[in-house]
């Protein structure tokens, strides 16, 4: 944590800013060329001195030439550090990875894409010093650049979440724009097992999330790389991690059911012992069973759900494998075996 000095000034807040990588070729030189300023000594709106001294670039493997842009700024700026994974992990893996690797007294995260704006990155500082936050999300002031039912479904998603979470984390304020501690930082990204959600694990161990208000900017003529199976699947992984209580649920309602058909058989009995006439049929009795078949093996899903996260977590599985520059290495050796 920052210190002050004896006259009560504070000392110069260090950042450094994780970039995860996956199309990156043609938005993330612009991207780097915001930060340039920020890497001299400079203060935030509120008067915090802050300096970036260092931009972590996260190779996540993409499609695209991303990682001869990486390498061209490393080579041109002595602040740039890439980061190489063995594979493609995904943008949560891949933070996490950069986060790791970081060194400053703060950590921001932001997209490649330029929709984060860097010029906030002092007012998500201030934020966190008027909060005595750990962790600060950013918190749009505009509609996110998607399509409206992109943004529909993402609230109701977050809503969920808070449902099945109890409380413990709040998910309305989850956002890939966000300051945190380093020390908090680091350690998630050191025990955080894999398939566990980022901004889940954060939240496990921050003592008091804030959120700061941005503008988001438009992603330009890059199309989201975001599919809707790429979406459901963090979607479930927030689900995994947020607790146990998706297990409650179903059991309320495996409680709920027998009790309902408890009732209805008592209802039954009353009604043929009264000389009611009860159709003998085989409809309900079919209706019945798939229902409570359908029930039964939903449950069972959830429960391999958790157990797959468990047992994902003591194989040791990683969530991200960071290597060489594979381009300096022997894979990046020209010569031909003869």
């Amino acid at each position: 944590m920052v210190q002050a000095t004896p006259d009560g000034t504070d000392l110069e807040h260090t950042l450094s800013v994780v970039i995860p990588v996956y199309r990156g070729e043609r938005h993330l030189p612009g991207l780097v060329e915001e930060l340039v300023p920020l890497t001299e000594p400079g203060r935030s709106p509120a008067g915090h001195p802050y300096r970036v001294t260092e931009v972590i670039l996260v190779n996540d493997c993409g499609p695209d030439d991303s990682a001869r842009v990486i390498r061209e700024l490393a080579a041109a700026l002595p602040w740039v550090r890439p980061v190489w994974l063995s594979r493609n992990f995904g943008q949560h893996a891949a933070t996490t990875a950069g986060i790791a690797s970081s060194s400053g007294d703060w950590v921001v995260t932001m997209d490649e894409d330029g929709q984060h704006d860097p010029a906030d990155i002092g007012a998500l500082l201030d934020t966190a010093m008027r909060e005595r936050s750990a962790l600060v999300y950013a918190s749009p002031r505009n509609e996110t650049p998607h399509t409206a039912f992109r943004n529909t479904t993402s609230r109701a998603a977050k809503l969920l979440i808070n449902l099945l979470s109890g409380g413990d984390a709040d998910a309305t304020k989850f956002h890939s724009y966000r300051l945190m501690l380093g020390e908090i930082g680091r350690s998630v990204a050191a025990y955080a097992g894999q398939g566990v959600y980022l901004d889940v694990a954060l939240s496990w161990v921050a003592d008091r999330v804030t959120t700061c208000p941005v503008s988001v900017r438009s992603e330009g003529e890059r199309v989201s790389g975001y599919s809707v199976r790429t979406l459901l699947s963090h979607f479930w992984r927030m689900v995994m991690t947020s607790g146990t209580r998706g297990l409650r649920v179903v059991s309320l309602i495996g409680a709920v059911f027998a009790t309902f058909g408890l009732v209805l058989a008592v209802v039954l009995a009353v009604e043929r012992l009264a000389g009611g006439n009860v159709p003998e049929g085989w409809t309900s009795t079919v209706v019945i069973l798939l229902l409570c078949s359908g029930l039964i093996l939903y449950a069972l899903g959830i429960v391999a759900e958790y157990i797959g996260v468990a047992v994902n977590m003591a194989m040791g599985k990683p969530p991200y494998v960071i290597m060489s520059d594979p381009h300096s290495g022997p894979l990046g050796r020209g010569g031909r075996a003869t």
